[in-house]
């Protein structure tokens, strides 16, 4: 692949609680995916987050998650697909509006922690999720981890689909990721996760936790912006992916 988009989780900060290195971040990547309310994020963050995105040129997505202010939206609940699909749409609806009162227009969709790892596993409430995304703006291009169940679901009901990989996180032999609760979990060395950013885009493999070698797609690339080396692994990314002659483009530039 030739061009990739570099996405980062943006947005998070809540009332006096400021969480990552949105300022910073915002100019070195291609797509935001911004917080909408229920994870983290309030409105006073979507508005200043959306506003900054569109003075740097970027395109924004929206990031739901679970109803889980204090766990971060990080922990497991037990929803059904319908109230996932209530979820999801609440929260588009929520950050459209700050995106429409900026003239802009959201490009994507991508859940967050906990309601992002088990849609990968569970089919049903990817479909949930899709349905929410399908009846809100066919046009939204739903960002996924490559190889899971919601790029699945998303294919099946005929939306954009972008296929994700993670800089500074570590696979399971199955594609998922490595739980954020074991050893090994997160990337932190800059020069591993810059070899296995270069290799999943440009060979399309990475190898897992176990040693094993895994197939994987990279349409897009993300790092996230709470990490403590999240401004380091950006910048140096791209320029490892320029170096390479791979172009950094958003997500709407792929041709899904």
């Amino acid at each position: 692949m030739d061009r990739v988009d570099l996405n980062s989780d943006l947005g998070e900060s809540f009332g006096r609680y400021t969480l990552g290195m949105d300022e910073r971040i915002i100019p070195m990547i291609t797509s935001a995916n911004v917080a909408c309310g229920y994870h983290a994020s309030d409105p006073a963050v979507m508005a200043k987050t959306v506003s900054m995105a569109k003075e740097a040129g970027i395109q924004v997505g929206a990031h739901p998650g679970f109803p889980d202010l204090m766990g971060f939206g990080r922990r497991n609940m037990a929803v059904t697909p319908e109230e996932a699909y209530a979820y999801v749409l609440y929260q588009l609806g929520a950050l459209e509006g700050f995106c429409r009162s900026a003239g802009i227009k959201l490009q994507h969709v991508k859940p967050h922690g906990a309601l992002y790892n088990m849609a990968a596993k569970d089919y049903a409430l990817s479909k949930g999720i899709c349905r929410a995304v399908a009846d809100f703006d066919r046009e939204l291009i739903v960002l996924a981890l490559s190889g899971g169940q919601l790029a699945h679901a998303a294919k099946d009901m005929g939306l954009r689909t972008a296929l994700e990989v993670f800089a500074d996180r570590a696979y399971e032999e199955d594609g998922t990721l490595v739980g954020r609760g074991k050893p090994g979990s997160m990337i932190t060395d800059e020069e591993q996760a810059i070899a296995r950013v270069v290799r999943m885009v440009k060979e399309g493999m990475v190898t897992a936790v176990t040693g094993k070698d895994i197939p994987i797609q990279a349409d897009s690339v993300c790092v996230h912006g709470d990490g403590e080396k999240a401004l380091a692994f950006v910048e140096r990314i791209r320029r490892a992916l320029k170096k390479e002659g791979v172009k950094v483009c958003p997500l709407r530039e792929l041709g899904l």
